[in-house]
């Protein structure tokens, strides 16, 4: 439409001066001819310069949502780290009252009261709960036990595994054929203490890894010592609840 209107202006002004005398009329055609050319040229830039003004706006629009979905994760992350150092303030106070409620068991050497992440563990040493090759509870046994369970009835939010270890040394009865029997067995043995106890069972589980995760050398008899435990372990539920989907 523009370009029309410009040829129809070229042509009245083409008439008015050839009609005057002022240039030929070869001089003109060759005039209107660069005009014309001027115009073309001017329209291919006007028509680029508008391209370009509609993929910047693109790309802008689409640098803007890209920025939006940045701030997204940002405050996605933030929330995340929140929630992070919230939960790991719980774990420790909640590792803190554990170690005042059995502190009097910590001192004497007992058990001992670590934390992991979000996960604490009360780790007693073997003889304390059962004589060699038994799976039946000492009495001393069960008076450490009934404070431990009486420290861990206030943690609501966590299951509670009990996991029986023993050393490398090879054990073969009729009722234990090996480690790993025994192992499971006295675990089983502390959990149903435990439910005896007022612990609701459903918080409850039991297994024995033998002498297939020693915590020292069973090189010597010390570190065999220390390999013969008993774990009971605090476990976020819905951590447990996705390890056991997870299977």
């Amino acid at each position: 439409m523009h370009k029309s209107r410009f040829h129809a202006v070229g042509g009245i002004i083409a008439a008015a001066l050839i009609a005057g005398g002022c240039v030929s009329k070869g001089e003109f055609e060759k005039l209107q001819t660069d005009k014309n050319q001027e115009i073309d040229a001017l329209q291919k830039q006007r028509d680029g310069l508008e391209q370009q003004t509609k993929q910047l706006q693109s790309q802008r629009a689409a640098l803007e949502k890209q920025q939006a979905d940045l701030r997204g994760e940002v405050d996605n992350l933030q929330r995340q780290k929140s929630q992070l150092e919230q939960a790991n303030q719980q774990t420790k106070s909640q590792y803190d009252g554990l170690v005042r409620n059995l502190n009097d068991e910590v001192q004497k050497g007992q058990l001992q009261v670590r934390q992991y992440k979000d996960m604490l563990t009360v780790e007693v040493a073997e003889q304390l709960f059962f004589d060699s090759g038994k799976a039946a509870l000492k009495d001393t046994g069960k008076d450490v036990l009934k404070k431990v369970s009486e420290a861990l009835k206030g943690y609501d939010d966590k299951m509670v595994r009990v996991v029986g270890h023993t050393d490398n040394v090879p054990i073969a009865t009729a009722q234990f054929p090996s480690n790993w029997e025994l192992s499971a067995a006295r675990a089983t043995t502390v959990v149903r203490f435990l439910q005896a106890n007022g612990m609701p069972p459903e918080r409850l589980t039991a297994s024995g890894r033998g002498e297939f995760s020693p915590v020292a050398s069973n090189d010597d008899a010390d570190g065999r010592r220390k390999n013969r435990r008993i774990e009971i372990t605090l476990i976020d539920k819905n951590l447990a609840q996705e390890v056991q989907e997870k299977r």
